[in-house]
């Protein structure tokens, strides 16, 4: 196996990721089909079984819609693709593997983050999505398991299912170094004994054909040096996935025809629940919305937020899930006034729970039927 070949000050890590290519963005060559992480400069495989590299408009292997699902990328547009678990190990578990910029040095704290979501192929979900970093890389071509300790995983892993398959879960922690360490390989490293799972049910709108795994799409590796009062920015739980994890995502095409007003109101920011921070997706949206905005300044944007009934429902206990949608007008406009668009050009309009997303069908799961409508939508005005 080959790595591609970067150029560094010698420890010069402080605040710089070290981990090459960390969002699959450069390409050695361009993929054709599923096994080609190849083809993404600096990752390997390390083990017969190849991980995926998705990347492209082909149905097999493209972003966002491919033979796996549908997914945004987390960052740039290119992502992996790994089993991380497979019931009786009926599908053999891949990885992923790069040799770090430069070695991590002895006793120093690392900021290491990387995302998964769970493919709408899977059958299963499950934890033990890890990050280990080795003296000495992985290599065999036996499609087999890596038994080794993980060096990090999800800060709730021993009770957290990653089941999200609408959005990136982050995993993050802080890493302390042993010294020497010059590769990172991701994956689930731990025997299925370890591994806690659940069966997935397939949604009627989901068209691909279900894989008997836990299939994880991978975006945005991160391993950054922390110095003295550095902190490691990792999100906080704060309780709501108790309730779903799900954030709907929905995926549309733009084309030349269309009217400035329309390429703005086919726009949709979805949330988890209790939740109002804008994910990536929505950042991808809101970047189209104040683009169209800054070349019509004559246009006003009505900025209209949604809760569901659940989020009502629990709002009555618990403070925190009160008022959700106008918790997600006001990140929607703090966003679009951070890319220049002014307050007094943005309307907003609550609506709470009293109208449920239109595009809610009479085969979605309740899970689902909830997700589509914690929502942001838009409506110009002139």
């Amino acid at each position: 196996m080959a790595f591609g070949m970067t150029t560094v000050l010698a420890w010069g890590q402080d605040g710089q990721n070290i981990v090459p290519n960390g969002s699959f963005e450069a390409l050695a060559k361009k993929p054709k089909k599923l096994g080609s992480i190849e083809s993404a400069t600096c990752w390997v495989s390390p083990t017969g079984v190849r991980a995926d590299l998705f990347t492209g408009s082909s149905e097999e292997i493209g972003v966002p819609t491919n033979v796996m699902g549908s997914e945004m990328a987390h960052d740039g547009g290119n992502y992996a693709g790994i089993v991380g678990f497979s019931y009786g190990n009926k599908l053999p578990r891949s990885y992923v593997m790069t040799k770090l910029d430069t070695p991590m040095k002895k006793d120093m704290t690392y900021c290491v983050k990387f995302y998964v979501s769970l493919a709408e192929a899977s059958k299963y979900a499950s934890n033990n999505m890890a990050a280990n970093f080795s003296k000495k890389p992985f290599g065999t071509d036996s499609k087999v398991s890596i038994v080794a300790e993980p060096s990090l995983m999800h800060f709730n892993n021993d009770h957290k299912i990653l089941s999200a398959r609408y959005n990136w879960t982050e995993i993050c922690g802080i890493y302390t170094a042993e010294g020497g360490e010059k590769y990172l390989t991701l994956g689930n490293f731990l025997s299925d004994e370890e591994t806690r799972s659940e069966r997935m049910k397939k949604e009627a709108s989901v068209k691909v054909a279900q894989s008997i795994s836990a299939y994880y799409f991978i975006d945005d590796v991160s391993v950054i040096l922390l110095s003295d009062g550095d902190k490691c920015d990792c999100e906080v739980d704060d309780g709501s996935d108790d309730f779903s994890s799900t954030i709907y995502q929905r995926t549309f095409t733009l084309t030349e025809e269309m009217t400035p007003t329309e390429i703005i109101e086919i726009q949709q920011v979805y949330f988890a629940f209790g939740k109002e921070k804008v994910s990536s997706q929505g950042e991808t949206s809101l970047n189209v919305i104040a683009e169209q905005l800054k070349a019509n300044p004559e246009m006003k944007l009505q900025i209209i937020g949604h809760n569901n009934e659940m989020e009502d429902s629990v709002g009555v206990e618990n403070d925190y899930y009160v008022d959700m949608d106008n918790k997600r007008i006001g990140k929607v406009m703090e966003y679009l006034m951070e890319q220049g668009i002014a307050e007094n050009r943005l309307i907003a309009v609550r609506k709470g729970a009293t109208e449920p997303n239109e595009e809610v069908g009479e085969l979605d799961d309740e899970d689902l039927r909830l997700a589509k409508s914690r929502r942001v939508t838009f409506k110009v005005r002139l």
